[in-house]
């Protein structure tokens, strides 16, 4: 017994010895494990003195918002974001919808050589080198030295004002060099490089130069003393000279480009009677003081033929082509095949011929029709161009009839050469454009407008094309376009990603643009016909709101598909260029404000060059109109640009501009009206520096005013005043006085 206890005492392990637990089998140190393990847990689990309790933490942020308001809480919190992930997609896409319109137009117009995956840097290294400074690899951007000055030593530079005091200041004779540039605090770079490259969502693809120009006149008194670009140490002497001569644009020495005035409607009343003969003659000797090439006469369907069908009256036109030719001037005829002062214009109303209103009262279909079933008596529907509705004839014919009967009447005119030109009314306002925006239908600026066939014949014609296509479902108008004032946004077929791109939409909008290009070019074909040897115009219309839309949603109602993907003007001048046609291109007015134009995200400068560049690519003589009467020196000053592009390596020109003649006959503004206009056409002709003139005097207000009225002005210096007296030549009372009377104006 002895024995067996002192042989299991030898197996036990030594507390310390630590070397016995490798020579133990494997079951045995389990077992040592396990009975450590018990040795060291406490007898009774459950009680609180033995084991202390750890403070339990109090649940925080989304934790808590579970353990109060449950599951709802954590559906609202993900639905939250949710939502902001998609508004962030939606932001961000519109952002690279941005970038690519702009890259694509600074590659197509600006001869931008930029890498297909180009981004903003790219896009400001360009702008940078186009306006002749040199951009490094690695982001440096300074201007070039130029040559070496002479020897004579610069006189010592002014000393600096004190906001610029941080900034060294050398001579302006001194060359611009990268380490003078580097010298400059980063903030003052920056300062100067957002005045002079500032890219935003509304620049257009001109050229460089012009968005250069633009920006320091705008920021000339904000960034004069911020920004050490206007400083002497960062300007080469080459831009200072540029600065001071930007504001006086030479052209004199170009090329000559005529300028015709459009005579107002109502010198012809509804008898086809010259209302006031004398009145006439005031205004053309007026005209012709300022150098004028021409008139624009409109010849009106409505009071022509007004009262009979075939029956045409030009007794009118025939004495007021006579008074022109005294005064020998060229003279644009337009035939008028669309009602006059519909449209708030406040001119003189004209309507369609009565026989066809007539008509339309028991056939309401000839008209234009909106969704709704509204007629648009403005002109007539193209549904009818090959239905014989008018007593006979269709709508292309009576067109034709009229303008062989203008031939007929007026051929000693064409043999004399007096007519230079011939422009033909396509659509609304004279236009090659669908009725869309009707004022007296509740449209007002910037509505998209409305799609314009929903009557029975352009609604036939629709069915034939849906048919061809094969999928006669089509056959009907977009029920979610919205209505005349909606925005893009508001429309399930005019949004980002709408129904205008899907199959259905493309399907509706090309043939809804061919009609329009089908009816020009049958007008067109007759009219070479009817006035065969005579230049034939056709207007194009200036719709620039949504403009900087995918969809362009204005454009595709008025009956042009020119979103962002396709180019909706290049068919239309293919089929102009088939006829030999010039092209007038409306320029924009100051219809809206700023900031109204900035809603409704309108860009008629892009408009204007997309427009022009696609006309004259496809071989089209162009000219221009103004679609207001212009006394703004800012539209004069555009319209120049678009007439005589500096920039244009083909060195396009317009081959001659038209200006709407004011309503009233004097304005006064800060400057003369008259002055401006004289400057502009000399401009036009090549004759003239543009240049901003002096403050006018009470004198020369006067002399300009009453020499606008025809009155011959004798202006005589007293001592420390000055009269003028108004020599009554040019009125009645003058031809039968003995005397001539004078009135003094003490000024």
């Amino acid at each position: 017994m002895n024995t067996k206890q002192d042989l299991d005492h030898q197996q036990q392990p030594q507390p310390g010895d630590h070397d016995s637990d490798q020579d133990l089998p494997i079951p045995s140190r389990l077992r040592r494990g396990l009975d450590q393990q018990r040795l060291l847990q406490p007898a009774d689990h459950g009680s609180d003195q033995d084991v202390p309790l750890q403070p339990q933490r109090r649940p925080r942020g989304f934790a808590a918002a579970v353990a109060a308001g449950g599951g709802s809480a954590v559906a609202k919190g993900r639905k939250e974001r949710e939502k902001e992930k998609e508004r962030t997609k939606l932001r961000e896409r519109h952002r690279r919808a941005i970038t690519s319109r702009m890259l694509a137009g600074l590659r197509q117009y600006g001869n931008f050589l930029l890498p297909a995956r180009a981004d903003m840097n790219d896009v400001l290294a360009a702008l940078a080198r186009e306006a002749g400074w040199i951009v490094e690899p690695d982001g440096t951007t300074f201007r070039p030295s130029p040559a070496p000055a002479s020897s004579i030593p610069a006189a010592p530079p002014p000393p600096p004002p004190a906001q610029l005091a941080p900034f060294p200041i050398r001579s302006s004779d001194s060359p611009l060099s990268a380490t003078s540039l580097k010298n400059c605090s980063i903030k003052a770079s920056l300062d100067s490089q957002a005045a002079l490259l500032r890219i935003d969502e509304s620049l257009s693809p001109t050229s460089f130069d012009s968005i250069v120009v633009a920006e320091r006149d705008i920021k000339s008194e904000k960034y004069a003393n911020a920004s050490p670009i206007n400083s002497p140490d960062c300007v080469g002497h080459d831009q200072l000279m540029q600065e001071s001569t930007d504001h006086k644009a030479n052209y004199a020495g170009t090329s000559y480009v005529p300028v015709y005035a459009v005579l107002t409607s109502g010198i012809i009343n509804s008898y086809c009677q010259l209302v006031n003969p004398e009145a006439v003659r005031q205004e053309l000797r007026h005209l012709k003081s300022l150098s004028v090439d021409g008139v624009v006469v409109d010849c009106w369907w409505g009071i022509v033929e007004g009262w009979s069908p075939c029956k045409y009256n030009w007794s009118g036109y025939r004495e007021l082509f006579t008074i022109l030719r005294e005064f020998e001037l060229k003279l644009q005829v337009v035939m008028a095949f669309h009602e006059n002062g519909g449209n708030g214009s406040g001119d003189m109303p004209i309507s369609l011929p009565k026989w066809v209103l007539e008509i339309g009262k028991d056939n309401q279909d000839i008209f234009f029709t909106d969704r709704e079933g509204r007629r648009n008596t403005e002109c007539l529907s193209w549904g009818i161009d090959k239905e014989r509705v008018l007593k006979g004839r269709t709508g292309i014919e009576v067109c034709y009839d009229f303008m062989r009967s203008f031939r007929t009447e007026f051929g000693d005119l064409f043999e004399e050469g007096l007519i230079s030109a011939i422009e033909i009314g396509l659509g609304a306002s004279g236009e090659l454009k669908y009725p869309s925006f009707p004022e007296r239908m509740g449209w007002r600026y910037p509505g998209i407008g409305e799609f314009q066939c929903y009557d029975k014949y352009m609604q036939k014609n629709l069915r034939l094309a849906a048919q061809s296509r094969g999928h006669l479902f089509w056959a009907r108008g977009p029920d979610n376009a919205g209505h005349y004032n909606s925005r893009p946004d508001e429309t399930g077929f005019f949004c980002d990603k709408g129904d205008y791109d899907s199959y259905y939409g493309r399907f509706f909008l090309h043939w809804y643009a061919q009609t329009l290009i089908d009816h020009a070019d049958q007008i067109l074909s007759l009219t070479n016909l009817a006035l065969e040897g005579t230049e034939i115009i056709a207007k194009i219309p200036a719709i620039y709101w949504w403009y900087r839309t995918a969809s362009h949603a204005a454009e595709l109602t008025a009956g042009f598909h020119n979103p962002t993907n396709q180019d909706g003007y290049a068919s239309i001048f293919n089929m102009l260029k088939k006829h030999s046609v010039t092209i007038k291109f409306m320029c924009c007015g100051p219809q809206a404000s700023m900031q109204e134009n900035e809603e409704a995200l309108a860009d008629a400068e892009a408009l204007s060059w997309q427009v022009l560049n696609t006309a004259w690519e496809s071989g089209l003589r162009v000219a221009a109109q103004s679609t207001l009467p212009c006394h703004v020196r800012e539209t004069y000053t555009k319209i120049l640009e678009i007439a005589k592009p500096r920039n244009d390596p083909d060195r396009h020109l317009l081959s001659f501009f038209t200006f709407q003649q004011q309503l009233s006959p004097i304005i006064i503004q800060r400057e003369m009206f008259l002055s401006d206009l004289d400057n502009f056409i000399k401009c036009m002709h090549g004759k003239y520096r543009l240049e901003r003139p002096a403050m006018m005097s009470k004198v020369d207000c006067f002399v300009a005013i009453f020499r606008f009225l025809g009155l011959q002005i004798e202006v005589m210096q007293e001592q420390s005043r000055c009269s003028i007296s108004i020599l009554f030549l040019s009125l009645d009372v003058a031809k039968s006085s003995s005397e001539i009377p004078s009135i003094p104006i003490i000024c």
